[in-house]
């Protein structure tokens, strides 16, 4: 990735939720064109930019300068982004010469025994789903707090996302965006409030990635999602 078209896409970034941060003087009001002209090519394939919902995403042209929403071009070119309201920091990392994962990204999750027991044991009150699933990797910067059950399935809570893993699929009546994983599954995108989710079947239920910090992209979520299987002892 060039830095000239990196620069591009860090000073034209419209992060979801970014603006809710920057409120009062921080805001400064600007007229501005969505130009509908301009088109896109990834290594010569055309590309459209999206949101997570798979709605039509249009650049801003501001005193001969055109700003790109960042979140819809990392996904399409593969640079990870991510937003840490706290610190109204935003993070990129781009890719490193020959990797098919960006520098550093993913790490394999070692619950330790008690972890393990007490992601069980969460099953365990969900009578013929007892079976427990979890995801087998993260990202790098993440880390697993713990497992709570709730009345319709079980939370496996991370720093930095959420995976629900449930008998259900509560997302036939929101507009989606489908997706195909790494590993062939079908799975879809869909904004029931103000955080994305991903959903996918995997055997007999429904699991649900989300990340409400808004730290991981999508792309590293659905790597995420690609990890999920049955639980093992260590």
């Amino acid at each position: 990735m060039k830095k000239t078209l990196l620069t591009a896409i860090v000073l034209g970034m419209t992060l979801s939720g970014a603006a809710g941060v920057y409120a009062g003087s921080k805001l400064e009001k600007i007229n501005a064109y969505l130009n509908h002209g301009i088109t896109f090519k990834v290594n010569g394939s055309d590309q459209s930019l999206t949101d997570s919902n798979g709605n039509r995403l249009v650049p801003i042209t501001y005193q001969n300068t055109t700003y790109l929403p960042v979140r819809a071009i990392s996904d399409m070119t593969g640079i990870n982004v991510g937003y840490d309201a706290a610190s109204q920091q935003i993070r990129l990392e781009t890719k490193q010469t020959g990797d098919s994962q960006p520098a550093g990204e993913w790490t394999t999750i070692n619950y330790n025994k008690a972890q393990i027991k007490a992601i069980k044991e969460a099953y365990a009150d969900f009578e013929s789903f007892e079976t427990a699933y979890a995801p087998k990797q993260m990202a790098k910067t993440d880390s697993y707090v713990k497992a709570i059950a709730s009345s319709d399935g079980v939370n496996l809570i991370f720093k930095h996302m959420t995976v629900n893993v449930s008998p259900r699929d509560y997302s036939s009546d929101y507009k989606f965006k489908e997706v195909k994983l790494s590993n062939g599954v079908s799975a879809k995108w869909y904004t029931p409030s103000k955080t994305p989710l991903l959903g996918f079947q995997l055997d007999d239920r429904t699991v649900t990635i989300s990340s409400p910090d808004g730290t991981l992209s999508s792309s590293q979520i659905e790597q995420v999602a690609v990890s999920v299987a049955k639980l093992t002892d260590n």
